[in-house]
């Protein structure tokens, strides 16, 4: 009788666990997995939106994919790589270096944290006009500047050698702050004995970050990673602010591609189909690295 009451008690405990986590489950259902579900019905079809009817048309916007669109879709895939990578780097590199800073700062420095965290939360779109102003080729800040020091002006984003370093520029300056706070943050919870007793071993300062924070901050190191690339590979709204895309595609990252496919092409079939490769490479993306990370990242901190 007592079996029999405690498992009555245990699934009615389970049951509201389930309850309790249902409303979060049909948010996802209705504003994620349908919507990627229904982006995979679109790629099946000739979804043209200059006409009013479309049908289904089996694998034949993967054909075009990987026939006549798949060189524009490798160049565009580069440009994000590209893109990502700079992002990545200077996230990660820059947020480290930041919180070591101010780690050995007093608390009369908060404002300077404030100051640089405060880009991640201003939209995309105003900070990009003022990119715009700051970039202007003849009488921007950055030419001024150059200028001073006897350089001449330079098209910033109106030339390929330089459109897509100033492009990831701003991505960086944009994220590196909220990668300072997240390290500061992890920092914060090193245990003092590993310092202390790096000291007593006569480590110096170089010598700690080297051996004991880096390895230490190495879970927070993976999830900067792997939450910029997934960010940096999504950029849409600083590409068509700053640059449209151009100069001759040197900046037509994969979200753009496929926003000129949809709404420029009117063809929502391919852009559809460009979509699901973008999103299974993602996908296959995040799987690797947390693969990877089950052995090489340490938890210990």
């Amino acid at each position: 009788m007592r079996e029999k009451r405690r498992g009555a008690l245990k699934r009615r405990r389970e049951f509201c666990d389930f309850a309790c986590g249902l409303p979060a489950l049909i948010f996802f259902a209705i504003f994620t997995y349908y919507p990627i579900l229904y982006l995979l019905k679109i790629s099946f079809t000739n979804w043209n939106l200059m006409k009013p009817t479309y049908q289904y048309v089996g694998l034949a916007n993967y054909k075009w994919l990987t026939g006549n669109g798949w060189n524009k879709f490798l160049t565009s895939a580069g440009v994000t790589v590209l893109y990502t990578a700079g992002e990545v780097l200077i996230t990660i590199i820059g947020g480290i270096l930041l919180a070591v800073l101010f780690d050995c700062m007093n608390r009369m420095f908060k404002w300077m944290r404030a100051a640089i965290v405060i880009p991640k939360y201003v939209a995309v779109s105003s900070t990009a006009m003022i990119f715009l102003w700051l970039y202007n080729d003849r009488y921007g800040v950055f030419n001024y500047i150059l200028s001073l020091f006897g350089g001449s002006g330079v098209n910033w984003l109106g030339q390929k050698s330089t459109a897509l370093a100033s492009l990831i520029a701003f991505g960086g300056w944009r994220t590196v702050g909220y990668a300072m706070l997240i390290y500061l943050s992890a920092m914060k919870g090193i245990s003092e004995e590993y310092l202390e007793a790096a000291a007593i071993d006569g480590a110096g300062g170089l010598q700690k970050l080297r051996y004991i924070k880096i390895p230490l901050l190495a879970p927070t190191t993976l999830f900067l990673g792997v939450t910029t690339v997934v960010s940096s590979m999504k950029v849409f709204q600083a590409v068509d602010v700053l640059t449209g895309g151009g100069p001759y595609g040197s900046t037509d990252v994969l979200v753009y591609y496929i926003y000129e496919l949809a709404f420029v092409n009117f063809r929502i079939d391919r852009a559809a189909a460009v979509g699901v490769m973008f999103f299974g490479a993602l996908m296959l993306f995040t799987a690797v690295t947390m693969k990877w990370s089950n052995n090489k990242v340490n938890y210990d901190a």
